[in-house]
Order: structure tokens, then sequence, then C-alpha cells
């Protein structure tokens, strides 16, 4: 596939991942504030994980590292939509760039994704 093509499929798959989780957290008012200490220590095992690779260039840990990342950043988008939704964020600044690195994360990692499965190599 082409490089627009892709950009365009990786920016769907983020707009249909973020307003279904987003509409998900509206619909059933249920608190997400629980899954933060798993996705500050699922971050933080991927944060490892990626230095390693830095080293070791494993192909298939680097699918792996984008994989994670696209599952972390979905719990993010739930615990922070669910933090905004139920006043535990009072900083809207702050849960704005929250937000848009989420966004961002998702994005660049099923970029990732695409990009390996799609290629002609």
């Amino acid at each position: 596939a082409n490089g627009p093509g892709l950009i365009m499929q990786a920016l769907g798959g983020t707009a249909i991942i973020f307003f279904a989780l987003s509409g998900y957290v509206l619909t059933t008012k249920k608190d997400f504030s629980f899954m933060g200490g798993f996705l500050m220590v699922g971050l933080l095992v991927v944060v490892i994980a990626a230095i390693a690779n830095i080293f070791f260039a494993v192909p298939a840990v680097s699918l792996a590292i984008s994989s994670a990342i696209i599952f972390i950043m979905s719990g993010l988008i739930l615990f922070d939509t669910s933090r905004i939704i139920h006043g535990g964020e009072t900083n809207y600044i702050r849960a704005t760039v929250s937000m848009y690195l989420n966004l961002y994360n998702l994005f660049t990692s099923l970029l990732h994704l695409l990009g390996v499965f799609n290629s002609d190599d």
C-alpha cells in the first residue's frame, strides 16, 4: 500500500478507537480510575523493552512494543476520559495534553503496525 493510504488507515483506526472508547465511558458512567496502576506498570515495562530493543534491534520485539502501546494507550483513553467526566482531573490543560499524547502514541503505533504488515519486503 502507498504512504497516504496507510496514513489515512491509521488516522481512521485512531478515530474509531478514540470515539468508541470515549463513547463507552460516556454511556456506561463506569469509573475507570482503578486502571491507573496497571497502566503505569505497563508503560514502565514498554519503556524498558523499547530501550532494550534499541540495542538488540529485534523486529518481533518492535511489533510487540507497538501492539502493547496500542493497548496501553486505549486503556489510558478510558482512564483519562473517566477522570475528566467524574471530576478526578481538575487541571484541564494537563488533561488535554494527556489526551493528545494518548492519541499521538496510538496513531504512531498503529501506523507502525500497518506499515510493517502492508510492506512488500
